[in-house]
């Protein structure tokens, strides 16, 4: 079976390749992507992302939008190998895509503009393959643009990682147009040519820049080899070959990272970059993964038993679910028995896919390293291992992006609560940075997202697959209510209007509860049967139904002790409904004239962030009424320790990204209650006045 680009059938683990392209949100990736499924055949049109005909963007709200909100897998077929794509999306509200990926991807290119150079995007990418481990090589693109400067970008690199970038190629450019480049290894000149490369003199101006290139890439390759060093050092020539083996060392080790050029819009250096990626990046045959807890390890080839781990999962109301993994070892075909190991429980093997876009291709088997999909599995999601129940082994999940902002959801159509809420959960299912919750304080319904990007684009999803809308709004903080001077308050409750009466009489001392873990304390220090002891739990529930709403606001009031210490009853109309209103009755009262204040919730917030940004992160903290606890140097820069009220922190991860050019991050926990500014506090009471003037 043959599909176009791609042989379905025959590729070994060894001749597999699993890439992920980063960088910058419009840097080229998804350009890149189209070019190399054009050039191999893959696709029979250049697609392009303007016009919204991209393989990858096939999303509705990717194709309006002209972004990439997911990763997607694009394998191809090149020289008998076959490489699957992962074309991954550079806006960071999407950077939980990006984390999935890079669980499947044994190498990246880092895709980069050669108008706007390095960029944070592009930094971000960095950092992460290198914590991760992950060989990676450089793209430079969109050199056929005006004001396109290669050596400006290589420059900018080379001052922030200094000896680790190597320029492998240089462009060659006519009248400012890249007709072809420089192969610094083979210290040969190309010239574009349709789908070969043309020999071509290197030109005079670029002889110097080569030669230096070329000498810093051979010391580079001998410092990874001891057996090359000491030819190096005397004074033998390297071969293309040994230059190769030494800089696929230090690329592995992430010593070397490669650095490259061309135009994806004009399919330049499609070709050169695949050729690189067939000589750098190595097979993940023999790998070995590691299963969670570090007790078991797995090779990544054939001959071990089966082993899979799910990075992605697509949910679809019509086709059901769709489960994306990489096969760590062994190989799927029908006759294995698939197993669950995170829930412990065996999953029907459903038909098998190799997806290219939002193509899926019918297959019968997916051997260890490669890529492939799977429908209507039952107990599977996203980061869960699927293994043989004879060989269980469970692999870690990824870290990924913690959610960094908080709004509250409502249905757009009352009644439409279970398709809403079901439809988010099943949303919430296929993408791990994003939380459905339910605040306990406040009772309202939450999403948490990476951005105010990613939650508009959950909603959108929502409708679109479910057909569900809702409103996202600022959440209602969850203020609550104390008072701050002990008080003494009768309650009576006297009532007849013919046969039995209701009669209730108590008298409640309220005093603030100090240096305790509980919201509210009943003391009875009733004596002499004042209130007859089975009046005595009525008067308790009373009161506890009353803290739910404090008499400032209507918050639920804290910090509360009341000690039941006098009273009266009637033999015949007493009752323990009419202790209870008698305890409102003091309740009101006493909390009334106990000095009410207002409590806001205060969180602790770490933000880090580079050096170059310090001083304006403290004065915007300053002008949210927080206070600078501390500052600790990290690797990123500083880390600010501070605390703040949750009510001035709202949608802080969109103005600290502004701030910071997103380079700055930051995270929040609950801390305390403190008392809230007497001039805010008189705006929340008034507002929820005429909150509650509306409801009635």
């Amino acid at each position: 079976m043959h599909e176009r680009g791609i042989t379905i059938m025959g590729i070994s683990t060894e001749f597999i390749r699993n890439v992920a392209l980063l960088g910058h949100g419009g840097d080229g990736k998804t350009t890149l992507t189209e070019a190399i499924l054009y050039r191999l055949g893959a696709t029979d049109r250049f697609g392009h992302v303007e016009d919204g005909n991209t393989v990858s963007d096939y999303d509705p709200e990717e194709i309006k939008r002209r972004i990439s909100i997911s990763s997607t897998v694009e394998p191809v077929e090149y020289k008998g190998y076959k490489i699957n794509l992962l074309d991954c999306p550079g806006y960071f509200d999407f950077a939980g895509e990006v984390t999935g990926a890079l669980s499947a991807a044994d190498a990246a290119v880092i895709v980069m503009s050669g108008v706007s150079g390095l960029v944070v995007g592009t930094e971000k990418a960095m950092a992460l393959t290198k914590k991760l481990g992950i060989p990676k090589m450089i793209f430079i693109n969109q050199l056929d643009r005006e004001n396109a400067d290669f050596c400006k970008v290589l420059s900018q690199l080379e001052a922030k990682y200094l000896t680790s970038v190597a320029p492998v190629q240089y462009p060659i450019c006519s009248n400012g147009t890249l007709i072809g480049y420089v192969d610094v290894i083979a210290n040969k000149g190309y010239k574009y040519d349709g789908d070969k490369n043309t020999v071509i003199d290197i030109p005079a101006g670029l002889t110097a820049q080569v030669e230096d290139a070329r000498n810093r890439i051979i010391e580079a390759a001998a410092e990874n080899d001891e057996e090359l060093l000491e030819k190096y050092f005397g004074g033998e020539e390297l071969t293309v070959e040994e230059i190769i083996r030494g800089l696929l060392i230090g690329i592995r080790s992430g010593a070397t990272v490669p650095v490259m050029c061309g135009s994806a819009l004009e399919q330049k250096g499609v070709y050169s970059l695949l050729d690189n990626i067939l000589y750098f990046f190595p097979s993940c045959k023999d790998k070995m993964h590691i299963s969670a807890d570090g007790d078991a390890e797995r090779a990544c080839n054939e001959n071990e038993p089966f082993s899979a781990f799910v990075f992605k999962t697509i949910s679809d109301p019509f086709v059901g679910k769709l489960s994306f993994f990489k096969v760590m070892s062994g190989k799927l075909d029908s006759s294995v028995a698939l197993y669950n190991a995170n829930v412990g429980k065996p999953e029907k093997t459903g038909a098998m896919y190799i997806i290219r876009g939002k193509k899926q291709i019918p297959v019968n088997e997916i051997v260890a390293g490669d890529i492939g999909a799977m429908s209507k599995l039952q107990f599977t999601l996203t980061n869960h291992t699927l293994c043989s129940e004879s060989a269980p082994i469970v692999y870690p999940a990824p870290e990924y992006p913690k959610p960094s902002i908080t709004m509250s959801v409502y249905p757009k159509v009352q009644g439409e609560e279970d398709k809403v809420f079901n439809g988010l959960r099943r949303l919430e299912e296929e993408d791990p940075t994003f939380r459905l919750t339910k605040n306990e304080g406040t009772n309202e319904m939450q999403v948490s997202g990476l951005g105010e990007i990613h939650l508009d684009v959950i909603s959108k999803k929502l409708k679109s697959k479910f057909n569900a809308e809702v409103n996202i709004v600022n959440p209602k903080i969850p203020y609550r209510e104390t008072i701050r001077k002990a008080v003494k308050a009768e309650g009576k409750h006297k009532k007849q209007s013919g046969g039995h009466g209701q009669y209730g009489h108590c008298w409640i001392e309220f005093e603030p509860l100090y240096d305790s873990d509980k919201n509210f304390e009943f003391v009875d220090k009733v004596v002499g049967g004042a209130v007859p002891r089975n009046f005595i739990p009525a008067v308790e529930k009373g009161l506890q139904d009353c803290i739910k709403k404090g008499v400032l606001a209507g918050y639920p009031m804290v910090n509360l002790r009341a000690t039941l210490y006098d009273g009266s009853y009637h033999d015949v109309d007493s009752s323990e409904m009419a202790f209870k209103v008698a305890a409102s009755l003091a309740y009101k009262k006493g909390c009334r004239e106990a000095n009410p204040v207002l409590l806001e919730p205060i969180y602790t917030v770490t933000v880090t962030v580079p050096d170059d940004y310090m001083g304006d992160i403290i004065g915007d903290i300053n002008k949210r009424r927080g206070r600078i606890l501390g500052m600790n140097p990290v690797a990123e820069g500083q880390q600010i320790i501070a605390e703040a009220p949750l009510a001035e922190m709202f949608k802080y991860s969109t103005d600290l990204r502004s701030m910071t050019q997103a380079r700055g991050s930051f995270e929040m926990e609950f801390v305390r209650y403190e008392e809230c500014p007497p001039n805010i506090a008189q705006k929340i009471i008034e507002s929820s006045t005429v909150d509650k003037d509306a409801e009635e």
